[in-house]
């Protein structure tokens, strides 16, 4: 049987299409601003200034107004995210572990869209985004080139807590350093429970990994890093070398004084400009975000210090990496960085 559509009956269809056309575009979802609210300020050259950055930057290539809350503290930040929401923003990024109870808590109080990290549990659709990135990649490479750059065989690493973001980079550092040389020595110290903060505890703790003989610091540590940073400054390797450093997220180098090995970099643009993307594409809180080496959100620096056969061999493993040929799995948990780091 043959049928055949009538001028008036083509135009009904079309103007249905329209119609069903224009309805689809109305259920995508604009956003025109998104806050971020971080627990220091955002020229520590770390987790707060990266956070500020990445969105300033995934913002402007979005076509987003970003509005910045810095300096908040670790305490509690209803108040300020009860503030915010009345702007009405079309999401707010809580930049701190220590945010991700109260941000999905007025998320849902106010009807605004938040973003959290360390908490993959709290994936909400429509609501609640989780970005526990871990730079684990960058500090498998980390512990390579600490592990070939070790004078005494021994190298210290120093946290100013354990989250699960710091947990896996730590298992990652640990890994990539005895694959590197199985009799290295691994020293492993916590500033504290949550001394993302503790400049003065950083220096302390990292001058007693020093005296145990380490002659390279992997620090992981926001505010705290500075002390770190400091304590390598002035305190000699057993040795009477430097002792050299290793960061983490941003990169040091203006204000390093020739310590500075190399840092795990991140970059955040890429993963909060996928969640503005999810946001329009209503697909937001329905996947977690992360960075890789792959796309460049992770990245290993090269300092003026590392030998560029040193470089070229952890190159090599880089490219291993991003080819698929070497997977490095993320450790969160505290436990399994107690047993990469002893041994066990």
């Amino acid at each position: 049987m043959t049928y055949k559509t009538t001028k008036s009956a083509a135009g009904l269809i079309s103007v249905l299409a329209l119609v069903t056309s224009l309805g689809s575009a109305a259920l995508a979802e604009e956003i025109t601003s998104m806050a971020i609210l971080t627990p220091e300020t955002g020229t520590d050259f770390g987790w707060n200034q990266q956070g500020i950055d990445g969105a300033m930057a995934a913002g402007e290539a979005k076509g987003v107004e970003i509005i910045v809350a810095e300096n908040l503290g670790y305490g509690d930040v209803r108040p300020t995210l009860r503030e915010l929401a009345e702007e009405m923003p079309g999401l707010i990024i809580a930049h701190a572990g220590g945010y991700n109870t109260a941000a999905p808590e007025i998320g849902t109080e106010t009807g605004v869209k938040v973003a959290v990290v360390d908490s993959p549990s709290a994936l909400t659709a429509g609501a609640v985004a989780d970005y526990t990135a871990s730079g684990h990649e960058g500090a498998y490479l980390a512990g390579v080139l600490a592990a070939k750059m070790s004078r005494s065989g021994t190298v210290g690493l120093v946290t100013s807590g354990e989250p699960p973001s710091w947990n896996a980079q730590s298992a990652a550092f640990a890994e990539g350093a005895k694959a590197t040389n199985p009799e290295l020595i691994i020293r492993y110290a916590v500033i504290g429970p949550a001394a993302y903060s503790d400049a003065a505890g950083g220096k302390r703790v990292t001058e007693s990994l020093i005296a145990t003989g380490a002659d390279i610091i992997f620090g992981q540590g926001n505010g705290s890093s500075f002390g770190m940073l400091q304590a390598v400054e002035t305190t000699p390797a057993a040795d009477g070398g430097k002792v050299m450093f290793i960061d983490v997220i941003g990169d040091k180098t203006p204000i390093d004084k020739g310590y500075l090995l190399s840092a795990v970099l991140w970059n955040l643009a890429p993963v909060y400009e996928a969640m503005i993307d999810d946001i329009r594409a209503d697909a937001f809180g329905t996947r977690n975000y992360d960075i890789t080496l792959a796309d460049g959100s992770v990245d290993l620096l090269k300092s003026p210090y590392i030998p560029d056969d040193v470089w070229t061999d952890v190159m090599t493993i880089k490219d291993e990496i991003t080819s698929g040929a070497l997977v490095i799995e993320p450790k969160f948990d505290a436990d399994s960085v107690h047993a990469l780091v002893s041994g066990d």
